[in-house]
């Protein structure tokens, strides 16, 4: 496995703009991208990251779940969307940006996993939200392209206080 480097919008825009290929054979190369892929999301503490990110125009994404587990998506297609959720987004390939983002709240999408196998997962919350933006990432679509507006850092830090004020409140209660 290797560390590969995180392309970012104030060097690469060009490259994160473009439409990634579907992955048609399933072999030790398509492992090992995936491989570096998911050592770069682990370093790199991100939740998400779609290949794209890394210089790899194929369609595939990584995704950290709440418990730690990778879940790898090979061509994923968002076949089902419920709800509805706002809320601050960032991207490992937007360092310091963030925006409020409205995203559906349970997403289901339709992959194949490294072996060529099909499986639907359906995920809510955070997670549903990591398959919407990493699905984008493979049409060139940034979070920004979406976002209702870019946050300042006065209102990230706002955020941050209120959540921890929420936090400490839910502490008190319990």
């Amino acid at each position: 496995m290797a560390l590969r480097t995180i392309l970012t919008t104030e060097h690469d825009e060009e490259a994160l703009r473009k439409h990634s290929r579907p992955v048609t054979v399933f072999n030790e190369r398509i492992h090992k991208m995936l491989d570096d892929m998911i050592e770069t999301l682990k370093e790199s503490g991100g939740v998400g990251l779609a290949a794209p990110q890394v210089g790899i125009l194929r369609r595939m994404v990584v995704i950290e779940r709440e418990d730690g587990s990778i879940l790898e998506l090979i061509n994923p297609e968002i076949i089902a969307t419920e709800g509805e959720q706002t809320g601050p987004e960032g991207c490992l390939s937007l360092p310091g940006v963030w925006g409020e983002v409205t995203r559906p709240m349970t997403v289901t999408v339709r992959a194949v996993d490294r072996n060529g196998e099909p499986f639907e997962e359906t995920a809510s919350g955070l997670i549903g939200r990591c398959f919407m933006h990493e699905c984008e990432h493979l049409d060139g679509i940034l979070f920004t392209d979406r976002a209702d507006h870019i946050m300042t850092q006065e209102e990230l830090d706002a955020l941050d206080e209120a959540a921890m004020e929420e936090m400490e409140a839910e502490g008190e209660q319990a």
